[in-house]
């Protein structure tokens, strides 16, 4: 079958030709899919996509157009694909679910304590040979309590770890995890209790129609003053402008996030010598109480191996004319 992988990272291409042992022609292409891109796939039977790329009806009837019927997402989330429109217009979608909770759990809390405990601010210190104390003052997790928004898989692993800690842990989600419930003393409680009484909160769930910009106002006003907050999800769950105001106001201690509702054109590139035009990132970067990494909370080694294991089982799928079991249907998506 004749792909080409769009988004094309330097970090992945190694693993998605290790993955695909010469089965399918592979065509690289760093550009992300959109309407004006979207013209490079003639002639290809399928595209792979990142999560940063255009998947809305237009570009997927260009895609028809052109002659693609499938597209594999090298990514969980599928928020940026018009699955109920894929599927109307007759092209096949799927993802690659489950590659790296623990990756992102991980990273989740890798931000929440380099944020508290301020080690960034710390390692520029002793670059500059200062080695004093005074602005470096953290709290303990032991005893705190941690609000987790979205238990699924990845929420599941941080409510574990968090448990490790010593931490009171509290949720919010459709569904509730009775295993958590039992083993971790998990309390499911309504989201502005959480935020009510969480030290800690962190954002594990998907993009919808519903947790679109849920972070905001009328839930910020609700957090405690010295809450910080943490964003391993997508960056359209918080509200961005309202969350800089709540920092700026002292209404939330911190923000450590690995993702922005502005991604697109900005993150997985270098910005350095062009800089960026994005106001509302420059000022949300100008907080000294923010930690944002480039959406890399996926990126490990064993995450990669098993996203190009899952794109390339996708595209076998396909080729050999079998059912996939990571195929999307409109039921799955929340519009």
């Amino acid at each position: 079958m004749k792909v080409l992988v769009f988004s094309a990272k330097d970090f992945e291409i190694d693993n998605l030709k290790k993955a695909n042992e010469g089965k399918h022609k592979l065509t690289f292409e760093k550009e992300p899919l959109n309407a004006n891109t979207a013209v490079m796939a003639a002639g290809y039977e399928a595209v792979s996509i990142f999560s940063n790329d255009d998947a809305s009806l237009v570009v997927l009837e260009i895609l028809k157009e052109l002659g693609v019927k499938y597209i594999t997402l090298r990514a969980t989330g599928y928020n940026n694909v018009s699955v109920k429109s894929a599927k109307r217009i007759g092209l096949k979608v799927a993802y690659a679910p489950e590659y790296s909770p623990h990756a992102i759990a991980e990273h989740t809390v890798a931000l929440l304590l380099a944020l508290n405990r301020k080690l960034v601010l710390a390692n520029a210190q002793v670059h500059q040979h200062n080695f004093l104390l005074d602005n470096l003052v953290g709290f303990d997790l032991n005893g705190k309590t941690v609000g987790v928004f979205g238990t699924g898989h990845i929420g599941s692993i941080v409510v574990k770890i968090l448990h490790g800690f010593g931490c009171k842990l509290l949720a919010n989600d459709i569904n509730k995890n009775q295993y958590l419930e039992n083993h971790y003393n998990l309390e499911y409680v309504t989201l502005d209790e959480l935020c009510a009484q969480s030290d800690v909160i962190s954002i594990n769930a998907p993009l919808t129609y519903d947790t679109h910009h849920i972070f905001r106002n009328s839930l910020l006003k609700n957090m405690k003053k010295d809450a910080i907050l943490i964003n391993t999800a997508r960056g359209a769950i918080v509200k961005t402008k309202d969350v800089i105001q709540a920092l700026k106001k002292g209404n939330l201690a911190g923000y450590a996030t690995d993702v922005y509702e502005g991604e697109e054109g900005i993150f997985f590139r270098d910005n350095s010598t062009t800089g960026i035009k994005d106001e509302q990132l420059l000022e949300l970067l100008a907080l000294p109480n923010v930690l944002l990494t480039p959406h890399q909370a996926f990126a490990t080694k064993e995450a990669l191996t098993r996203i190009a294991l899952t794109t390339i089982y996708n595209l076998d799928c396909w080729a050999e004319g079998k059912s996939c079991k990571n195929e999307l249907g409109y039921e799955t998506f929340v519009s």
